[in-house]
């Protein structure tokens, strides 16, 4: 008996956390002026949105991936999906008004204890190693977004003119960022404010400190045409590997 109690309690503590993945993907494409939103212009031979939905299930094939889409998209993306043959397994949901209230609506559909990372669905680069790192500082400090370092100088105005700053102390912040289900659930019963520039700032203003990770400079978020252009070169040179 005590054997068993003590095969379940070690089975328990080891069992790997449950894994979520919200996929924000609310464009209209206006910056890109394209015909069709962001997410599903085509990128080699199939909509930027499935190839960033294959990067995490390459992460890890028991991930839970949630995709929010405005409602009047449903049609066109399973339309999409049965002429790419697309067949990774996803839930999606509803998009709110804004970003806030899309990832709000994706929360919503959370129950479990979970490490929850939501990412844009435009940004198809990110990397399996960039992934580990946010849910593995996530597990430990409770939230964790990856980053990257400026490489041009930057300036800071006002009303009174600009001037030099140190960039040795800014960075760029990416997706995705990943937090304890418990954090990331409570943050977002707040109400909406115009300063949630990101998932990150909606935690930081519910008094969560901020975990900075290694990001991978590939990961762009595709919104003008230039990034397009940019994301074709970077996925010649993924062919290339």
């Amino acid at each position: 008996m005590k054997k068993t109690i003590f095969v379940a309690l070690t089975t328990f503590l080891f069992m790997k956390q449950q894994k979520v993945a919200i996929i924000v993907a609310g464009g209209k494409g206006e910056r890109m002026k394209a015909s069709v939103p962001k997410q599903f212009i085509l990128l080699g031979h199939k909509p930027v949105l499935m190839h960033t939905l294959e990067r995490f299930y390459q992460y890890s094939d028991d991930i839970r991936l949630i995709l929010v889409l405005p409602s009047t998209q449903f049609d066109v993306w399973d339309e999409l999906c049965m002429t790419y043959n697309f067949n990774i397994p996803h839930t999606v949901v509803p998009g709110g008004i804004s970003r806030f209230f899309s990832v709000k609506n994706a929360l919503d559909t959370i129950t479990e204890d979970a490490l929850i990372a939501i990412h844009d669905g435009v940004r198809p680069f990110i990397d399996s190693g960039t992934i580990q790192r946010c849910f593995d500082e996530a597990e430990k400090s409770g939230a964790a977004i990856p980053v990257v370092d400026l490489v041009d100088s930057i300036r800071q105005v006002d009303w009174s003119g600009s001037k030099t700053v140190d960039r040795k102390n800014y960075r760029l912040v990416q997706t995705p960022q990943v937090f304890r289900s418990d954090i990331i659930l409570k943050s977002y019963q707040q109400p909406y404010n115009e300063q949630f520039t990101d998932d990150a700032s909606v935690a930081e203003a519910a008094g969560y400190k901020i975990s900075l990770v290694e990001g991978n400079r590939e990961n762009i978020k595709i919104t003008t045409t230039f990034d397009l252009k940019l994301a074709e070169f970077l996925l010649l040179g993924d062919k290339n590997d």
